[in-house]
């Protein structure tokens, strides 16, 4: 029998948790907010709801609008999306495996039982009883390890290392208001470019390089969140290739699905 995964969240590292655990075999569905804030668009399956279709190393996602369409898409081989309340989506596809991909970024309101496997990443979410395992997410030594007791580390919202550029190379809103822009997903800036403006203000790259992600232009844009991102390696082909944090954390995931249904969740 093949397994059921039900994936809560798209973005870059969930979308490299089902890749995974995708081509591992198991039938995936990803359940997505209507407009989500993904800034790593040409890695995220969650990119299909605001393109219809979209690929991530060759695997196709399709956004869907009912229920009934999901078994069609499953059979030939792609990952249906949707932005239908989970718990419709939970009832219609009974998965084995629940996998809350989203970081903490939204309410914990599951519990060891909510599948036969619970797998959850990062901080607030708690092994053994929100959860069967719950994966390490923050960078360095421990990342990607097992949790299957207590919490993963809290978030030190220090974006990681990238060439010796951590807070420099990510791009906040300086204030709320419509975006707009001319550079694209790839493209190459050299610091003091304007990368975009927001309500009429210009946003400054602070750093050179490229840029590894974009939120979307449909994207209600609010002081402070995070609109962009760039890469000071200046590898565009790295822009569509999922992170070695997110392999790492996706072996995490599998690793932790293979361990519940083995019966070893208790090491």
């Amino acid at each position: 029998m093949v397994q059921r995964v039900l994936v809560r969240g798209g973005g870059d590292l969930a979308s490299a948790v089902i890749q995974k655990v995708h081509r591992s075999g198991y039938q995936v569905v990803v359940c997505e907010i209507e407009r989500p804030k993904v800034v790593r668009r040409t890695v995220s399956f969650a990119n299909a709801i605001y393109e219809g279709q979209y690929v991530v190393e060759g695997i196709e996602s399709v956004y869907l609008r009912s229920l009934e369409e999901i078994e069609d898409v499953l059979k030939v081989g792609k990952i249906p999306v949707l932005t239908l309340p989970e718990a419709e989506v939970k009832a219609y596809f009974k998965p084995h495996i629940f996998v809350d991909a989203t970081l903490s970024k939204r309410p914990v309101d599951y519990q060891v039982g909510y599948a036969d496997v619970v797998v959850g990443l990062g901080p607030s979410i708690e092994a053994g009883v929100n959860a069967n395992v719950v994966i390490e997410t923050s960078r360095g030594h421990d990342l990607g390890r097992l949790i299957f007791s207590g919490f993963a580390k809290e978030n030190t919202h220090i974006p990681g290392d990238i060439g010796g550029y951590t807070h420099e190379r990510v791009l906040h809103a300086p204030c709320s208001g419509v975006l707009a822009t001319n550079c694209k997903i790839g493209d190459y800036v050299t610091a003091g470019d304007v990368v975009m403006t927001i309500g009429g203000t210009p946003l400054r790259a602070e750093i050179s390089g490229v840029i590894r992600g974009l939120i979307h232009p449909t994207v209600s844009v609010t002081q402070g969140l995070k609109v962009g991102d760039i890469d000071p390696r200046g590898t565009a082909s790295n822009c569509y290739s999922i992170s070695d944090k997110g392999r790492n954390i996706a072996g995490g995931v599998l690793e932790a699905i293979l361990c519940v249904l083995c019966g070893k969740d208790r090491l």
